[in-house]
């Protein structure tokens, strides 16, 4: 009997996926819920399970194509005997993924420095050069070859709705208006590249792709600004050291510094809600709950897993919420809906060694926090120069729901409750 492997549903947000590797190939065996290949999404990977024990019988759609949720896959022969497979080397990225050897120009017998040209392939050239319907009248075909407009992208007002030179340059015309609005796009070079023998180029993942479309579209939708302060970490570190050793025996985790600051935030977040809030065409949107996002760094790219209801959390839950988030992005096992929604973001630049940075929005939220290293510096305390050990702090913003003062003072409350933590505990 044969069996479709199908694309799961993975969300109500998405509805496609990128088929990024199979583990398996025609004729291998598989066994049920084994794995067989992975799926790239725009915020994780998913691995498809084996829905019976069989071999693979075929594979219908290959790696690097675009897959709607539902799609077959391909199929199993159950209860078929096939061929073992080196799954688990398989499923080691490193030796999964191939090396893209960039090509080597030839040489010619002249010397080592001319390189000779190779043939231009047909598909290439049939590229640069679409070969337009041949029923259409010259002058629309000319305009076409010129410009490179489709006459299929253009609505025809001639007889049987057939495109005509008006119609061709009416649409040339609202295209050139669209691209002035525009900003001038960075040409990227096509030709060939002086020195791609010692170059590789790898497709970039959809994780990537979403990542930087994502980013590009705050800038290009938001008004942002970026407003700094710092913070003394004394006490807050003072803390840590006395308290961490019970902290971790009784709850069970690590008490570190984030804890500190999404507790810090909270409290803010209540006091000036247009940060907690977003702008919805022409509404603003106030939420009356607390989704803090935590970036996370992976070898794939940063990913923002969200704690629900921070407000309702113990300081050890918030912990182990962030723990356990951390190790299962490292890992790729995070759900879908843990990276969806948030209310305001809190991202740490300091473990990698970050002494100030301006944070991009993680539209549509209206703030994001960022966290630096904490450095031993003067300061004057008190009219005395003393070493403390501080932290510069970045609040980026959406301009056009909060205003200056809001941001300055969301930092400057910040700053309070960390360098007076006792207030997070009376609520002052």
């Amino acid at each position: 009997m044969t069996i479709q492997i199908r694309v799961p549903a993975m969300g109500e947000s998405v509805t496609e996926a990128t088929v990024a590797r199979w583990f398996k190939k025609e004729g291998d065996a598989v066994a049920r819920d084994e794995p067989v290949l992975e799926l790239e999404t725009d915020k994780v990977t998913v691995e498809v399970p084996a829905p019976a024990d069989g071999a693979i019988e075929s594979i219908d759609v290959k790696e690097g194509s675009t897959v709607q949720v539902g799609a077959v896959l391909g199929a199993i022969a159950e209860g078929k005997a096939g061929k073992p497979s080196a799954s688990a080397a398989v499923r080691n990225p490193d030796a999964a993924a191939p090396k893209v050897e960039a090509p080597t120009p030839k040489l010619s017998s002249a010397g080592a420095s001319k390189p000779v040209a190779e043939p231009v392939a047909e598909p290439v050239a049939s590229a640069a050069k679409p070969q337009w319907n041949v029923t259409m009248v010259p002058s629309v075909r000319r305009i076409a070859e010129e410009s490179g407009l489709s006459p299929a992208q253009v609505s025809g007002t001639g007889k049987d709705g057939r495109v005509t030179k008006g119609d061709m340059l009416a649409a040339l015309e609202a295209r050139a208006a669209q691209r002035a609005t525009q900003p001038t796009p960075v040409e990227i070079p096509t030709g060939p590249r002086p020195r791609a023998d010692r170059e590789e180029r790898m497709k970039m993942s959809r994780l990537r792709r979403t990542i930087a479309l994502r980013l590009k579209e705050s800038q290009n939708t938001a008004a942002q600004l970026t407003t700094f302060n710092e913070v003394d970490m004394s006490d807050v570190m003072r803390l840590r050291a006395e308290y961490k050793e019970s902290f971790e025996k009784k709850h069970g985790v690590r008490l570190g510094f984030m804890g500190f600051f999404v507790k810090a935030c909270i409290a803010v977040l209540k006091e000036l809600p247009n940060v907690n809030a977003e702008i919805e065409g022409d509404d603003i949107v106030y939420k009356h709950y607390y989704d803090i996002g935590v970036a996370v760094s992976t070898e794939r790219g940063l990913i923002v897993p969200v704690v629900r209801d921070v407000d309702e959390l113990s300081l050890a839950q918030i912990e182990a919420a962030i723990a356990d988030f951390g190790t299962r992005a490292r890992d790729n096992k995070l759900k879908l809906e843990e990276l969806q929604g948030g209310t305001f973001t809190i991202s740490n630049g300091g473990v990698f060694g970050s002494l100030m940075s301006t944070p991009i929005l993680n539209a549509p939220q209206s703030g994001i926090l960022g966290m630096h290293k904490i450095q031993p510096r003067p300061v004057a305390i008190d009219n005395k120069v003393e070493i403390r050990p501080m932290m510069y702090l970045a609040l980026s913003y959406d301009h056009r729901l909060v205003d200056g003062r809001e941001a300055v003072t969301f930092l400057v409350r910040v700053k309070e409750n960390l360098e007076d933590p006792q207030r997070l505990l009376l609520d002052v």
